[in-house]
């Protein structure tokens, strides 16, 4: 899909679709543009306002044909809702329902005039972000593919002017979230902890990264006892993934990423046995999100170095695996007493944290599927935020909000940590049921001694169950674009 920025203005476009947004409270008589442009179309847009009683609310949209010799086919209105609450991110979610209009109506070219709001560049951005996340379709498992309605050819967004980099922008951002997207998708037999090394690899090779993959043996060496308690029960060897974006210039700062990396949680000798096990293949949406991350940052160049850190296993049932009582040692030498092998994920983050650490990094952003209890906290639409710096919790909420990704920051309550502590070592890797996700965090906590930290829980939003915004039914890519966001502030 060819996405261009233009001047022109649609009274002079001519193609097979053209989408206006509309504010709400449109009636006719039309006004100004609008009323040249519905003489223009010979009145059609005052028939499909008036027929389909379209009055721009958010999330409304009316379609027409128009007649045979007019220099448009058909004509898109979108609404805005109320233009008080017109915001950046709302680009993002209208593009998205217009290219699914689009993709209905078969059309090839597509031109969207828009409100302006903030600057060229980041209409641009929004609306090329909107546009490829929303026609994102993943049939790779499929024995013949699907017959799918022609997509778009060239898009032509109205009014910008010479904005190029806008869509540059946007396409790598949406690039970096559909790679997300597609290895969170993926089945557990296909994207593996080999694999995902696989395509860290692939991405140092095609934009110039370093990459370190450390084997197991190497991890024993670095005494990642609590990691290697996980992986040793799969018959796949772990990989410790350490990809990294250094700019060519002066860099600003130094930051890490860490992303859990469970392809598959059986929930080990706890066996997942309530339901849900099928869908486990999503565990690995926090590693999927940072190697999704590495690529968009890797096209757009900033001037801060970053790390992307995933410590990839499976969590898996076998005579070698970890028991319920076993204790680990984790590589800066802290003990774990595991009381509960489904809760695993946070163990394969702390030696990922301690390894980050020693980078010298001057601020380490986790993200996981860690916890159900966020879940039920925070519903499938919002992540949690826990954070020992407010001032990086500020980034990463300032960050959430351009990227139009919800998060909402939780307490870390010390206290909380009394249900962790164990009689026989110095934690147990779960406490009690009540402020699951909390204690959760105070673990993780225990693994970074003075770096700024924060630790992003995403189990609700890495998934949806239908349709919603630019979020297809399926992996989301969550939170790809806050991760981009904060890296470039």
């Amino acid at each position: 899909m060819d996405i261009n920025t233009v001047t022109t203005t649609p009274l002079d476009w001519c193609g097979e679709g053209l989408a206006i947004a509309c504010f709400a409270g449109v009636t006719t008589p039309l006004t100004g543009d609008f009323a040249a442009l519905n003489d223009r179309l010979d009145g059609t847009i005052a028939e499909l306002i008036s027929e389909m009683e379209f009055t721009g609310k958010a999330g409304s949209s009316a379609v027409t044909r128009v007649g045979t010799h007019s220099p448009v086919r058909k004509i898109i209105l979108v609404g805005l809702g109320e233009e008080a609450d017109y915001r950046l991110n709302t680009l993002r979610t209208t593009a998205a329902l217009i290219a699914r209009i689009a993709k209905q109506q078969k059309l090839k070219t597509l031109a969207l005039q828009i409100p302006p709001i903030g600057t060229g560049a980041q209409m641009a951005q929004m609306l090329t972000e909107g546009l490829h996340l929303a026609l994102h379709a993943d049939h790779r498992f499929k024995s013949k593919p699907e017959d799918q309605p022609t997509l778009l050819a060239t898009v032509d967004l109205l009014g910008l002017g010479d904005v190029g980099t806008g869509v540059a922008t946007g396409e790598a951002i949406a690039q970096g979230v559909i790679l997300a997207r597609e290895l969170v998708a993926a089945p557990a037999n296909a994207v593996t902890a080999v694999t995902l090394a696989e395509t860290a690899q692939s991405l140092a090779q095609e934009y110039g990264l370093e990459l370190e993959i450390l084997e197991q043996a190497d991890c024993e060496a670095l005494g990642m006892g609590s990691f290697l308690g996980v992986a040793k029960a799969s018959d796949l060897p772990p990989k410790f993934i350490h990809l990294t974006y250094k700019p060519a210039g002066t860099t600003r700062r130094k930051v890490a990423i860490v992303g859990k990396g469970l392809t598959f949680d059986s929930g080990g000798l706890n066996l997942k046995v309530a339901g849900g096990i099928e869908t486990m293949k999503m565990d690995m949406g926090g590693a999927g999100a940072t190697l999704g991350a590495a690529k968009a940052i890797a096209q757009l160049k900033p001037d801060v170095e970053v790390h992307f850190i995933s410590a990839a296993t499976e969590n898996m049932v076998s005579g070698r695996a970890m028991r319920p009582g076993d204790i680990l040692t984790a590589s800066n030498g802290k003990t774990i007493e595991v009381n509960n092998t489904d809760a695993e994920g946070r163990l394969t983050l702390a030696d990922a944290l301690v390894f980050a650490e020693k980078l010298e990094v001057e601020a380490i952003v986790d993200l996981a599927t860690l916890t159900g209890a966020c879940v039920v906290a925070l519903g499938d639409q919002i992540g949690g935020l826990w954070s020992t710096d407010p001032d990086l919790a500020v980034q990463l909420k300032a960050a959430a909000e351009q990227a139009g990704e919800q998060f909402w920051e939780m307490p870390l309550e010390d206290q909380y940590f009394e249900g962790l502590k164990s009689p026989i070592a110095d934690m147990k890797n779960t406490g009690p049921r009540a402020g699951g996700s909390i204690t959760a965090a105070l673990f993780l906590k225990q693994f970074v001694e003075k770096t700024p930290w924060a630790h992003l829980d995403i189990a609700g939003p890495v998934w949806a169950d239908k349709e919603s915004g630019v979020n297809n039914a399926g992996a989301t890519g969550y939170p790809v674009r806050t991760l981009v966001n904060w890296v470039l502030s």
